[in-house]
């Protein structure tokens, strides 16, 4: 039976609390499009997109209107292109072209997958593609790009965190004049699933099938306004009442999910759990810390209420999929999140605070804007330390950071859309490049020899 209270809450939600589906991304295998030959190669990648995925964007626009469901993005992630690029050799910049052609004829927002895992090492075609990225970002609208270089199971690769310091300083440089945005699409993991439908960090893993659908739910500010209507709760009942309202968010992830599997004749991947935020005022993971009771996100007990908070989705949202992948938590980017961008402007947040936040919530230092000084090897430590927390906890962390070229903290960059604005903040200058240079690799914790 149908109940209307359900329905009305569902429109509720839509109308007046941000919630939407963030994205329904189409993973896609390259490998049947690998060539000795990189033009041969790059035209059968043209052609395989703009088969699999022609009715993508016209399949999301026709459930948003059946349905009612806000879809904002259609996305497509590829395999990691340094295997490609290991086999044909050439510029792999002529894939981020050939990537960027399809992206534009089929009409999606981005395409994932610029990428390398070199977390034990390098092999044919990584270093090519690491080389190349500043270059094909700034070259690139609809580009990501992503590198792995640690893992709980292999450790951190020193030497791959060393350059990924240089390259992010390098891609900020590139696009100075356009908000050094080409960072802003760069990230670097340690632990990087194969089915994350996000952006910048989307790829198609190898073990993945040959098409797949995974949706990216969205929903901080149904969380908040469900908070917000009982101060009176103790914790355990606002946890219990942020199950149930993760549940009814993750219900329409799947629903959007399985109608897209269905329409377009590939099989659905994953619901990713994450609660992704907005600028938009109402939609921020800070003002849900901030509900549940800190006078500012980033005082202390932050960490705690994030703890509690990924929990919870966690815990609501597993029961509402037939299949929960992805990053699946909550995200805390500063530019993308008003009460993150509040905060840090206030000085409540910091990068350090920010770090600590990290170890209990998903992803890492995501979309936080740096002065623009700030040096490779202080950039490589960043990524080092957030490494080491995913590697030590067997968690996935990232840190996508945007070096502001010819700016200065209290400085702020501006990007639009759902990548926001975002204030440079302060970072502690003091060199770790000694650390750096040494190269090699952290090994792996104890605990990954776990079998």
């Amino acid at each position: 039976m149908i109940n209307t209270n359900d329905i009305l809450e569902t429109i509720r939600m839509i109308q007046d609390e941000c919630l939407d589906i963030r994205t329904t991304t189409m993973g896609i295998s390259l490998l049947s499009c690998a060539d000795s030959d990189i033009d041969k190669a790059c035209a059968k990648i043209y052609d395989k997109i703009c088969t699999k995925a022609e009715k993508l964007v016209e399949t999301g626009e026709q459930i948003e209107k059946e349905y009612g469901i806000p879809i904002i993005n259609k996305r497509v992630s590829v395999t990691p292109i340094s295997i490609l690029a290991g086999i044909s050799g050439g510029d792999p910049v002529k894939y981020a072209l050939a990537l960027e052609k399809a992206a534009r004829t089929i009409g999606v927002n981005f395409i994932g997958g610029y990428s390398a895992l070199v977390q034990k090492g390098f092999a044919a075609g990584d270093m090519e593609l690491i080389q190349s990225i500043p270059q094909a970002l700034a070259q690139t609208e609809h580009i990501c790009s992503s590198v792995n270089i640690g893992s709980t199971k292999a450790g951190i690769n020193l030497d791959a965190v060393k350059i990924m310091g240089q390259k992010v300083k390098e891609a900020a440089e590139l696009t100075k004049d356009n908000n050094c945005i080409a960072a802003g699409k760069l990230v670097v993991f340690c632990n990087a699933p194969e089915d994350n439908p996000f952006m910048a960090g989307a790829f198609h893993g190898v073990s993945e099938p040959d098409c797949v659908i995974n949706v990216g739910v969205s929903g901080p500010g149904v969380v908040r306004s469900a908070v917000s209507k009982h101060p009176d709760y103790s914790i355990n009942e606002i946890a219990e009442l942020i199950k149930k309202t993760a549940f009814k968010v993750t219900r329409m992830g799947q629903l959007v999910g399985v109608e897209s599997s269905r329409r377009l004749g590939v099989p659905f991947g994953i619901v990713d759990l994450s609660l992704a935020p907005t600028p938009a005022v109402g939609d921020s993971v800070a003002h849900i810390l901030e509900e549940i009771g800190l006078e500012q996100c980033g005082a202390a007990g932050t960490t705690a209420c994030l703890a509690m908070l990924n929990d919870a989705v966690k815990k609501g949202g597993v029961m509402a999929s037939s299949s929960v992948g992805g990053l699946s938590g909550a995200f805390i980017p500063v530019s993308e999140d008003a009460g993150m961008i509040e905060a840090a402007k206030s000085g409540s947040l910091t990068i350090e605070k920010l770090e600590a936040m990290t170890a209990v919530c998903s992803v890492g230092l995501d979309m936080i804007v740096i002065p623009g000084d700030t040096t490779p090897e202080v950039i490589s430590g960043i990524i080092a330390d957030e490494a080491a927390i995913g590697m030590v906890n067997g968690k996935t962390t990232a840190v996508r950071v945007i070096p502001a070229i010819g700016k200065d903290i209290g400085d702020e960059l501006e990007f639009g859309g759902l990548l926001g604005s975002g204030p440079v903040m302060k970072v502690n200058t003091k060199s770790p490049a000694q650390f750096i240079n040494r190269g090699g690799k952290i090994p792996a914790p104890l605990h990954s020899l776990k079998n």
